[in-house]
């Protein structure tokens, strides 16, 4: 029954509210564009409202971290890591899972990936032992691990590039090659946006981390 209250003002406690709010939590989203999902979600017919709802609670019991590379994957080892043609001596660091897919477009990269699931970033409480750095050292100490270059695809702006010189500083030392994507990517902008062009040509011309 509808005790009179805007169902979608901040603190309303209805279905609606909670679902405006749900949407509102998600990356990128704004409470008009939150309000706008909710509404399209009640237009919707019922089927389609439970196969997003399933496709959610699916989502989150059948996905789980590669545990080579840590990229997002429904088995583990991933597809990926586990192709016998992809080139082995070769790792392309990358912040997060969607960084791998832009990557992938190029066709330009055969190797093998590392996802840090994000940056270190001193203003936001990141610290490199919240990435999955750990992850990677281990994956290189292994006695049949043939890495000879670590490519860090890290995105060029502050938290990116810091990220780069730490890695560059903490791989070296183990006499692993380690370089970072060419100029070719403008300064502040996120790999997952790059044309597939720019970034080929970045991986193509990638330098040395110094």
């Amino acid at each position: 029954m509808n005790d009179g209250r805007d169902p979608f003002l901040p603190g309303a406690s209805s279905p609606i509210a909670r679902l405006v709010e749900a949407f509102h939590r998600l990356p990128g989203i704004g409470p008009k564009s939150a309000q706008r999902l909710a509404y399209h979600i009640l237009r919707a017919q019922e089927a389609e409202a439970q196969e997003l709802a399933d496709a959610l609670v699916e989502v989150k019991r059948s996905i789980v971290f590669c545990a080579q590379c840590q990229n997002l994957t429904s088995r583990t080892p991933c597809e990926i890591c586990t192709d016998a043609s992809r080139d082995r001596h070769l790792i392309c660091v990358v912040e997060e899972p969607l960084d791998v897919l832009a990557i992938e477009r190029t066709n330009g990269f055969r190797g093998l990936y590392h996802v840090l699931h994000g940056v270190i970033s001193p203003s936001d409480g990141v610290g490199p032992e919240d990435l999955k750095i750990a992850e990677l050292l281990a994956r290189l100490r292994d006695v049949e691990t043939e890495v000879a270059e670590i490519i860090v695809a890290t995105n060029p702006n502050l938290e990116g590039e810091a990220t780069a010189m730490y890695l560059g500083r903490l791989l070296r030392p183990l006499g692993i090659r380690v370089t970072r994507l060419a100029r070719g990517l403008p300064a502040g902008a996120d790999l997952e946006y790059a044309d597939d062009v720019t970034l080929g040509r970045a991986l193509e011309f990638r330098q040395e981390v110094t």
